[in-house]
């Protein structure tokens, strides 16, 4: 077991470099393969109960599936309609759990507007007002307050123009008005539990893949270096999503294609909350117009079998991108053409193959199992919910692994560390809240190695192509004059 106490939160090239050679010289209790929400989780709840930890991940913190999600915090009210009530009480308490006490500063309210449009049948109307309303017990069963997700309501159509101005007025008849909880950003998400891992003592490892799980630890080869190197630990955590069944063949991921849209926000007006369209003839699935950072907006999102090699990173099928501008134009006054379109994106869902024919019937609840290999697999879950998943994969290591005198988890009230100060210099380009020292914080403090790392996972600047561009140069100098000064 490890000490926190002279741990900072700080990743960045120099520490990786020190900790490479300790896990290298050491055994751990715990490894855990996969730097996504999942992985990063498990990191912090094995840290923060005393056990020695180390985190592998072949690419960058969030470089898979967690990067690529709707950015919601949700309370599982989807799961009802399937008759998931387990997974949406799940959700919903994990929601308060986030929005309370662990990440209150990465997850703020939006208002999630039904509305009630000459396209939204009366049927579809009466299915989301009641959900709406569902959702709310869920909401006050889990014990979240008012003053952070308000109650839900009709509003006017006027209500409901001023919250979206592009809606179509003509017969519009107000809608129903409910909140969920927003990530600032979900790999910022993941960089911050990371972070809040490597201050409780976890080494938390980048560009490191795992070649060989074993019972005992893994063999590992450095991504920058091409050095391979043993790890030894008392118990080895596969985190690694739809990739889990590359190191195991065992293990069967079925992955599912969830593709999003960037548009403008002044597209949709500067709406100021959600809109929540259902699918022609549904009163189950929606699609959801979500306000982001940067002056942008995703909508999305798609449910869709991804059968064969999984792909490092998926792309969006044109036939998805013109389904999402179908659904979200059929409540627009004026229609949003393609060439609109600013940038799309689609993440892999690694849902357990439960043998469903439709991807959107497969239980979003997460398992935990022992392999042939002696690692532990935890698969399937969501963000939302990847703090139970962590807890679970532990504790299970803890009775099957480790055994002793291990205190049990306390992540649920373990508030993660800050994020990056607020920046008081230019930022970059037009309409981009990203500034140099978001660039050097990114280097110095959350891990990222190169521009893409910045432009991609730490301030989602590469989801906009054009805004990619326009950065890239300034954001390649600072990294490397940062990593410089890292290396004096």
């Amino acid at each position: 077991m490890t000490s926190a106490a002279t741990r900072t939160a700080d990743l960045n090239a120099a520490r990786r470099r020190r900790e490479l050679t300790e896990v290298a010289e050491t055994t751990v209790d715990v490894v855990v393969v996969g730097g996504g929400i999942t992985g990063a989780g498990v990191a912090l709840d094995a840290a923060s109960r005393g056990l020695s930890v180390a985190l592998i991940e072949a690419h960058d913190l969030a470089f898979g599936t967690s990067r690529f999600s709707s950015k919601l915090v949700h309370g599982g009210l989807r799961y009802l309609a399937t008759g998931d009530l387990a997974t949406a009480k799940e959700s919903a308490l994990e929601r308060h759990l986030l929005m309370t006490h662990i990440a209150p500063h990465l997850i703020r309210p939006l208002g999630q507007l039904l509305p009630f449009s000459t396209d939204i049948t009366a049927r579809q109307r009466a299915a989301g007002a009641f959900g709406m309303g569902i959702g709310d017990l869920l909401r006050m069963r889990a014990r979240t307050p008012r003053s952070v997700l308000p109650r839900p309501r009709l509003v006017s159509a006027h209500t409901a123009r001023r919250l979206v101005p592009a809606l179509e007025d003509h017969g519009l008849r107000g809608g129903m008005l409910s909140f969920d909880g927003q990530l600032v950003d979900d790999a910022r998400l993941v960089t911050t539990v990371a972070r809040t891992a490597a201050a409780h003592g976890a080494r938390v490892l980048t560009r490191v893949r795992a070649l060989q799980l074993r019972r005992d630890g893994i063999t590992a080869e450095d991504a920058l270096t091409a050095e391979r190197f043993e790890i030894r630990a008392r118990s080895v955590i596969n985190a690694t999503g739809v990739w889990a069944g590359t190191l195991d063949d065992t293990l069967t991921v079925r992955p599912s294609r969830g593709t999003h849209i960037v548009l403008d926000a002044a597209d949709l007006g500067g709406p100021t909350a959600a809109l929540t369209i259902p699918h022609e003839g549904s009163i189950s699935r929606y699609v959801f117009a979500l306000p982001q950072q940067h002056g942008r907006v995703i909508v999305g999102l798609t449910d869709e079998d991804a059968p064969g090699p999984v792909p490092l990173v998926a792309e969006p099928a044109e036939h998805e991108i013109d389904f999402l501008l179908r659904t979200l134009n059929r409540v627009l006054a004026t229609p949003i053409g393609r060439d609109s379109v600013r940038g799309a994106f689609s993440g892999l869902r690694p849902l357990i193959d439960s043998g469903s024919g439709s991807t959107a019937d497969v239980s979003r609840r997460h398992l935990v199992t022992d392999t042939p290999s002696g690692a532990i697999a935890v698969l399937g879950g969501k963000l939302t919910t990847y703090r139970r998943m962590a807890q679970d994969a532990v504790d299970h290591a803890v009775r099957t692994h480790l055994g002793g005198e291990i205190r049990p988890s306390c992540t649920s009230t373990l508030r993660l560390v800050d994020g990056p100060p607020a920046a008081s210099d230019r930022p970059f380009g037009d309409a981009l809240d990203v500034s140099v020292e978001d660039v050097v914080f990114a280097v110095r403090a959350e891990g990222a190695l190169s521009a893409d790392d910045v432009l991609d996972r730490r301030t989602r600047i590469g989801l906009v192509d054009d805004d990619r561009r326009r950065c890239l140069s300034e954001v390649e100098r600072i990294v490397s004059e940062t990593l410089a000064e890292l290396d004096a």
